[in-house]
């Protein structure tokens, strides 16, 4: 049976988007449970110096990533579109584009990361006592991005539909496989780092092949029919339009979170280990407040192509005030028993544990800032503007940043982590303000134009 969708166009709007949301959150929490059980695993079994070796990898490859994961954006967003003004052939022909743009994307990913893992390693100044590991995690972790891809095009898909229970589904299968994968391949095989990438390829392949069934088994426009499958010319530039700006803002993040995981790896493989401990706790929270993201991107890319623009507003403010709450709530909460969620990956070193702990206070606390940000993201790709969010990002988050690191840190007596996770904090509060001030201009010319066409 086809599980229920959520209505976006009609209904009360607090209660529908979080009967969306929150399958969004659980399946994004499973997502990072993936990598959680890499580094709680190796640090229970392997020690911190595996953890280093894991942890240190996730900004170099989210920066190679994220780039084509902004493709799925566009697609989910164009899919949102064509159900909200009632146009199936542009739904069917966008989610046959969208599928072997996926696989496209994979392979390509695949190639960059054999081939460059230890040049981007060796850039970031990763330690020498950890760099071996951290490389072949890295080049065994691509080889299986074939199937996040696919994944997270299919799942853009489903939750464009109104369809957020099955992603949910099928992440709670691959991560119960990913589990007991890693606990065989590291505590029983000794294959320390590369048996937990082995495992997330393989949990990846299960979620891609599960969510590809999901789409044939549609009775709807979203129907995949594995013979229709090309790339539609038209289809395609608006997959491009929409998801190459969001792509490259994912990147523009990554690119400004490696120049400080350089800074991180300067203070030291203890303080690296902290750090990365720190940051996978930092993953929960973030990830609890990116799917009001992609609820806004859904909700108001619905509502847009049905030309609700009244229902569009009170969409933004009501996500905007849940991902302020559950931000602060979350942030607070990890801070208050940080040390003890800290233990569950590092056991061998109270000093890295404290690290974690500096990280914490810096990024947690504030995450709400984050969560606003990217809210005022998904709203405004949902009206089908991609540019601006990347330009924004550009000025607001890398080059706030960037200019942090080269300039203030450098300044002897502010070269401390706890200045250096504090560029966070300005970044995120800047980037909201100007993404405010443009989403609301936005949607008001929208309206005035739509207006004078009438």
């Amino acid at each position: 049976m086809k599980p229920k969708s959520t209505s976006m166009l009609e209904g009360p709007i607090l209660p529908n988007i979080i009967r969306y949301t929150i399958p969004i959150i659980l399946t994004s929490l499973l997502q990072v449970f993936y990598n959680a059980a890499d580094l709680a695993i190796v640090g229970q079994f392997c020690g911190s110096l595996s953890v280093a070796a894991v942890g240190s990898t996730g900004s170099i490859t989210n920066l190679i990533i994220n780039l084509f994961v902004g493709f799925s954006v566009g697609s989910g967003v164009a899919v949102a579109h064509g159900i909200g003004c009632n146009n199936k052939e542009t739904v069917h022909r966008t989610v046959h584009t969208a599928l072997p743009t996926a696989l496209v994307s994979g392979l390509i990913l695949t190639t960059l990361g054999l081939l460059l893992s230890r040049t981007f390693l060796q850039m970031m100044d990763s330690p020498a006592n950890i760099i071996d590991m951290s490389t072949l995690y890295m080049r065994i972790y691509f080889c299986g991005t074939i199937f996040s891809m696919v994944y997270n095009f299919c799942a853009s898909i489903l939750r464009a539909a109104g369809d957020t229970k099955s992603p949910l589904i099928f992440l709670f299968i691959s991560g119960l496989i990913n589990v007991g994968l890693n606990i065989i391949f590291v505590t029983v095989l000794n294959m320390n780092v590369a048996g937990v990438a082995l495992a997330t390829i393989i949990s990846q392949a299960v979620s891609a092949i599960l969510v590809v069934r999901a789409l044939m088994k549609r009775d709807d426009a979203c129907k995949l029919v594995l013979k229709d499958l090309r790339f539609y010319k038209h289809e395609l530039l608006r997959i491009i339009r929409i998801g190459l700006p969001a792509g490259i803002q994912g990147s523009l993040f990554a690119i400004s979170n490696v120049v400080i995981q350089s800074s991180i790896n300067s203070f030291g493989d203890v303080f690296v280990s902290g750090s990365a401990a720190a940051s996978n706790l930092e993953g929960f929270v973030f990830v609890c407040l990116n799917a009001f993201h992609q609820t806004a991107v859904n909700f108001v890319g619905q509502n847009t192509g049905a030309k609700q623009h009244q229902r569009v507003r009170k969409i933004y403010w009501t996500c905007l005030g849940c991902v302020a709450v559950i931000g602060i709530i979350l942030g607070c909460s990890v801070r208050i028993f940080g040390k003890q969620l800290l233990g569950i990956y590092i056991t061998d070193s109270d000093l890295a544990i404290t690290y974690g702990l500096i990280r914490i206070t810096y990024t947690c606390i504030p995450y709400f800032l984050c969560g606003m940000m990217d809210v005022t993201t998904g709203a405004l790709r949902g009206l089908g503007s991609s540019v601006p969010p990347m330009i924004i990002s550009i000025i607001g988050v890398c080059g706030i940043r960037l200019l942090w690191v080269y300039t203030i840190f450098q300044i002897p007596s502010l070269h401390s982590p706890e200045c250096l996770f504090f560029s966070y904090t300005v970044s995120w509060l800047t980037s909201f303000m100007i993404q405010l001030v443009v989403f609301l201009s936005l949607h008001n010319k929208i309206i005035r134009t739509q207006t004078a066409d009438i």
